[in-house]
This record gives structure tokens, C-alpha cells and sequence, in this order.
């Protein structure tokens, strides 16, 4: 099952409906018991490809979840208010989130060690995810700064993504440093 199958099969489902489906994956009348509380549970879809993802995204998402360099997300954004555009639905009714790995500290260079020793305890060897540009590595004012550039294209909500061990700085500065200063631009 695609993912428009895939997401046109859990929405039906969500809405109460019975589903049939021949596939990858096969079943016969398939009814989600007990239904939830809220009238319409929205269903968020991550990435960004082209063809399949953000035409599912298009035709099925409440929320769309991409991460990535702002010029990529800018295109990626174009490519789906075209896919919008095709099923005439407003691209409004989106809520565009971007996912991040921030790591925050005083300057640059200490932040940049606190990431390496993160992947050192995670056994994630730096050279694979050096250029992995969904760490914001830095200050509060540059990872404010990430955060505008993509409010600026469309992203309203940031999806903070932490490796263990928790990084309790990074979460107590982000809410009381950079959210305040993302606010007021």
C-alpha cells in the first residue's frame, strides 16, 4: 500500500468508516474501535519527496513535517502549494513544522563539543552526520536565527529531536533564550 493509500485508509478509519484493501498489506473491513474523542484527529506526514510525499501531503495532511536547508524547504514548500494547487485545496489548512537536532551553548566552539561528545555516546561517528543540516549547533542567537529564516518561508512549529543523554541546557535555553527572541522578530 502507498502512502496515499496508506493516508486515505487512516483518515477513512478516523472518520468512522469501514476499509477494504488489496496489497502489500490485505484487509477486509477493518473499523478502528473506539473512536477518538476529538471529531477530526489530524494526521501529520514527514518528508519531502516530490512525487509521492507531498502529494500525499497535498491531498491527506494537517501537518506536514520537513527538515532541511532553508532554500531546499523554500522549493520543497513551491513544489507543495503546486500539489495544492492540483487537488484545489489551500495550502493554509497546512501546518507546516520543521524538525530540528539543536545543540545550545554560550559560543559556537562548546556547543560544536557538546555535539561531538553526543555522538561519541551515541556511537554515531561525527564524519557520517558532519554535514547533517538538521543540527543547529551554536548559540541561542543562531539557532533563533535558523528558526526565523524558516519561520520566514512558511514554518510556524519546531520539532526538537534530542539524543540522549538529554541535553538539559539546550532544552531549558531554547524555551527560555530563543523562543523569546524568535517571538519578537
Amino acid at each position: 500500500m502507498g502512502s496515499i493509500e496508506s493516508a486515505r485508509a487512516i483518515r477513512a478509519l478516523l472518520r468512522g468508516e469501514s476499509v477494504s484493501r488489496e496489497g502489500h498489506y490485505r484487509f477486509d473491513d477493518l473499523r478502528l474501535l473506539p473512536l477518538p474523542l476529538q471529531e477530526h484527529l489530524p494526521i501529520m506526514i514527514g518528508g519531502s519527496g516530490e512525487r509521492k510525499t507531498l502529494r500525499t501531503v497535498a491531498r491527506y495532511a494537517d501537518l506536514w513535517n520537513a527538515m532541511g536547508e532553508v532554500d531546499v524547504l523554500r522549493h520543497k514548500v513551491e513544489v507543495l502549494r503546486r500539489h495544492c494547487d492540483e487537488v484545489g485545496r489551500d495550502p493554509g489548512e497546512i501546518e507546516f513544522t520543521a524538525g530540528c537536532k539543536p545543540i545550545l551553548r554560550d559560543t559556537e566552539a562548546e556547543a560544536r563539543r557538546v555535539w561531538g561528545a553526543q555522538m561519541e555516546h551515541n556511537r554515531t561517528p561525527v564524519a557520517n552526520v558532519i554535514d547533517d543540516d538538521t543540527f543547529w549547533v551554536g548559540t541561542p542567537e543562531q539557532v533563533a536565527g535558523e528558526m526565523r529564516a524558516r519561520r520566514d518561508i512558511g514554518f510556524g512549529t519546531f520539532i526538537a529531536e534530542m539524543a540522549a543523554p538529554y541535553d538539559e541546557e539546550t532544552l531549558e535555553r531554547s524555551i527560555g533564550e530563543v523562543k523569546p527572541m524568535v517571538d519578537a522578530a
